[in-house]
């Protein structure tokens, strides 16, 4: 097998680790807010300890892949998000608890970025388009995270030992295949953060990645309530099962379809998708009519941040790492504001009105990437 080949199977493998590893987290959010009897706005609080902690997580990743090859803070990511997430399984106190959150939001946004940088290097080695599969690898491994809770939940097993069996399983991962990973991609220019006039690339770029998040994020933490207590299902993670089913589906066939109608029709495409979507789980909150609400969304959320990630690697500005990392501030706002503000939306106004603001952020996507193509092509005819 071609060296290439081996790289993108064993960086598919550390995106599967990431998305197993978040969506554990995730579909045991609402196990959380029964355990430690919180509401919606507690909920919404204790959540900001993420985007808290992947904040701080930005500078430094962004520093790590300019001094270091990828491979190396990806490996020392997935360590610790291994060794915080049995850490929030283990906690015995809301500060623990925290304490662990932010250690695991923190690895993973350095995970995260070097993940990204990696693939954007290895897409230099094939003809076709690759990046859509890393991300479909990611939604595979949280279908595989939320399948394995929905069976923890039903059959009542803890959640320590559940986390700590996600944990132990990611360590093996990566050390099998940290070997086969890319090395050498370190980048000599572009990356160094310029302060001034926000660029006009990134900028709108990053308005595309925080809708995005907001409304990926916010179904991220939010459908598991959504399902357990407006829908009135006791096997809560099926309504996040659905979504990141038909989301691995969609960045499996995301490259294809951007090669077939383009990026501008597929960012429409996805804008409608879940206006669609949310609308349908909104205005009729039954089991099946939500399950296909939340399949539409996901299909339709999925391709945008593989599409805006590769879009930031060309930047005739900075390196891919640094690049993504500027990007990647934007998308932690949007994580940062997502999950809270539902949790505060719900409390004044109940659960199914707050999923409106996920309506609005998809909605907003449909001008911004308009906005964008009609600036590349002045550029490119200028």
């Amino acid at each position: 097998m071609e060296a290439r080949h081996k790289q993108r199977i064993a960086l598919s493998i550390c995106f599967f680790i990431s998305g197993i590893s978040f969506a554990t987290w995730a579909s045991r959010i609402p196990s959380v807010k029964e355990l430690y009897d919180l509401s919606e706005a507690e909920l919404g609080s204790l959540l900001l300890v993420m985007p808290f902690g992947n904040i701080v997580g930005l500078p430094i990743s962004g520093w790590l892949v300019s001094k270091f090859d990828s491979r190396s803070p990806l490996f020392a990511g997935i360590v610790l998000i291994s060794m915080s997430l049995a850490g929030i399984g283990w906690s015995t106190n809301i500060y623990t608890l925290m304490l662990s959150m932010f250690f695991f939001a923190f690895a993973m946004r350095i995970m995260n970025i070097s993940m990204n940088t990696q693939s954007i290097s290895l897409q230099k080695s094939f003809l076709r388009k690759i990046i859509g599969s890393f991300h479909a690898a990611w939604s595979c491994g949280g279908i595989i995270g939320v399948a394995l809770s929905t069976f923890m939940v039903k059959f009542g097993v803890e959640m320590p030992i559940h986390l700590s069996i996600v944990a132990t399983v990611s360590l093996v991962c990566i050390g099998s295949s940290f070997g086969f990973l890319l090395s050498g991609d370190k980048t000599t220019g572009g990356s160094k953060l310029k302060l001034g006039k926000p660029d006009g690339y990134i900028f709108i770029l990053g308005l595309m990645v925080f809708f995005a998040s907001l409304c990926e994020g916010g179904m991220f933490d939010w459908s598991g309530v959504y399902f357990k207590e407006v829908v009135g299902e006791e096997i809560f993670t099926l309504g996040y099962l659905t979504f990141m089913i038909f989301m691995a589906i969609s960045r499996f066939c995301s490259d294809l379809v951007v090669e077939k109608i383009g990026m501008p029709r597929t960012y429409i495409v996805s804008s409608l998708m879940v206006v669609f979507g949310v609308l349908t789980v909104v205005l009729f909150p039954y089991f099946w009519p939500a399950l296909v609400g939340f399949s539409v969304v996901g299909l339709g959320i999925a391709a945008v941040m593989p599409m805006t990630m590769g879009l930031a690697g060309e930047s005739p500005k900075y390196s891919p790492g640094m690049a993504i990392s500027i990007v990647t501030t934007y998308s932690v706002t949007g994580m940062l504001l997502g999950p809270p503000l539902v949790g505060y939306l719900a409390e004044l106004l109940g659960l199914k009105i707050a999923f409106l603001l996920f309506l609005i952020a998809g909605l907003m996507l449909f001008p911004i990437s308009r906005k964008f193509f009609k600036r590349q092509a002045k550029v490119q005819n200028s």
